[in-house]
């Protein structure tokens, strides 16, 4: 396996929220990951499948890891449950508090500009795609632990 073959997978914006998870997934407490199912419409873009690859970016955008996911669902926001909050590595112990920090990055200028909606809002029936994924290491190593 080599990192520049695979398709690339950013987590979150450039800067100390992708630096974050990328910390995080290098060390293993993130292993899952959640997105708008309207963000993947939106961009026209096809879903993750199981047993897909990818790169993960860091803030430079160099690729500094590569995942492969294990398993895709699509459920309702409110449906979202404490084993996915807890799996993606960034330190909520509840749904609640899982659920608070997501709204506020889905709710950020960022993300409505990305979407093309400044008032875009989520609630209790919005469509939010779980990602469960595993840290793949392969045997011939560069300075951040893959083949290049």
């Amino acid at each position: 396996m080599k990192l520049d073959d695979l398709p690339l997978v950013e987590f979150a914006f450039p800067g100390p929220l992708r630096d974050q998870l990328v910390a995080a997934i290098l060390s293993g407490a993130k292993t899952t990951t959640s997105g708008l199912l309207l963000g993947y419409e939106r961009e026209n873009e096809p879903l993750p499948r199981v047993g897909q690859r990818m790169a993960v970016v860091d803030s430079q955008e160099r690729r500094v890891a590569a995942i492969e996911v294990t398993e895709v669902r699509v459920v309702r926001l409110a449906d979202v449950d404490l084993q996915h909050a807890l799996d993606e590595g960034e330190g909520d112990e509840t749904v609640a508090q899982w659920r608070a920090g997501h709204e506020r990055f889905w709710h950020s200028a960022e993300v409505r500009a990305e979407l093309g909606d400044p008032g875009f809002t989520v609630n209790d029936d919005t469509l939010v795609l779980t990602k469960r994924f595993r840290l793949v290491h392969p045997a011939d190593i560069d300075s951040y632990g893959f083949r290049r």
